[in-house]
C-alpha cells in the first residue's frame, strides 16, 4: 500500500519538474457521455447533493437515519488565469488551489505575464469525495471543461477524460468521481459550488505517481467524441 503525503496546493511553478505531457481526450458533456459520472443540470436548486453515509466499522450497521446528516455546504468557486497559471478559490469548503499552467515547463510559466497561448491546461493532480457529490453550476454562462474519471483508488493516467460543457447548464459530479476543480475558457470565470459539508478528499499528484503530467485542451475543436 503506498503511504503518499496530502499535496501542496499553493506552490510557484519552478518549483515543479518538467514532464511528459500526457494528452486526456476531450469529450463533449451530454447526458449520454456523462453516464456514469454525473449529470447536467438546469436549475441548480433542483439538484440534489448526495451525502454518503459513514461507513461501519464492523459486523454492527449504522442506525437508520444517522451518519448522513452533516449536509452539504455552497460557495462561489472561482477560476481566474493569472499569466500563464490557472489559479481556483473554492469559498465554500477555504479551498486555494493552483489547478495548473499553460506552458509545457512549469519553469516558465508566469504569473504575471502571459507568454504562451492557453490552449491547453497542464494539469498535475485530482481528487476524489468520498463523502458526497459536488455541484458546479457556471454564474457567468460560459463554457468550461472539467477533468474526471471513474471511482476507484487504482488510478491511471489512461482512465482520465475531461467534458466540454457549453456554459447554459451546471454538471453534478456523484460521490468518488475523481476530478479537478473547473477550468475557465475564458480569463476567468464563477461557479455556484455545493458539496457535501464533510468535504474529505482523496488526492493523486500526477507527477509524483506517474512521473508526467496531463494537458487538458481547452479548444472546443479538440473535441474527439460526443459519447
Amino acid at each position: 500500500m503506498m503511504n503518499l503525503a496530502a499535496p501542496v496546493y499553493l506552490f510557484s511553478t519552478d518549483e515543479k519538474p518538467c514532464l511528459d505531457l500526457l494528452e486526456v481526450p476531450l469529450v463533449e458533456a451530454t447526458e449520454q457521455s456523462l453516464n456514469g459520472y454525473g449529470y447536467l443540470v438546469d436549475d441548480p436548486n433542483q439538484c440534489e447533493i448526495e451525502i454518503v453515509r459513514w461507513p461501519a466499522q464492523g459486523w454492527r450497521s449504522v442506525d437508520e437515519g444517522t451518519g448522513d446528516e452533516g449536509g452539504w455546504v455552497e460557495g462561489v468557486f472561482h477560476g481566474q488565469w493569472k499569466g500563464d497559471i490557472l489559479y481556483g478559490t473554492n469559498d465554500a469548503v477555504n479551498g486555494h488551489y493552483v489547478l495548473g499552467w499553460s506552458t509545457d515547463d512549469p519553469a516558465h510559466a508566469s504569473a504575471a505575464t502571459r507568454s504562451s497561448p492557453r490552449n491547453k491546461v497542464v494539469l498535475w493532480h485530482m481528487n476524489y469525495h468520498p463523502d458526497g457529490g459536488q455541484l458546479f453550476y457556471p454564474l457567468d454562462r460560459l463554457p468550461f471543461v472539467v477533468p474526471v474519471a471513474l471511482p476507484g483508488d487504482d488510478l491511471s493516467p489512461d482512465k482520465i477524460i475531461a467534458f466540454w460543457c457549453d456554459g447554459s447548464k451546471g454538471l453534478y459530479i456523484h460521490p468518488n468521481i475523481w476530478h479537478e476543480g473547473i477550468f475557465p475558457v475564458s480569463d476567468s470565470q464563477q461557479f455556484l459550488d455545493r458539496q457535501g459539508k464533510v468535504h474529505a478528499r482523496i488526492s493523486c499528484d500526477f507527477g509524483t505517481e506517474f512521473g508526467l503530467y496531463l494537458s487538458v485542451p481547452l479548444n472546443k475543436e479538440a473535441i474527439r467524441s460526443k459519447a
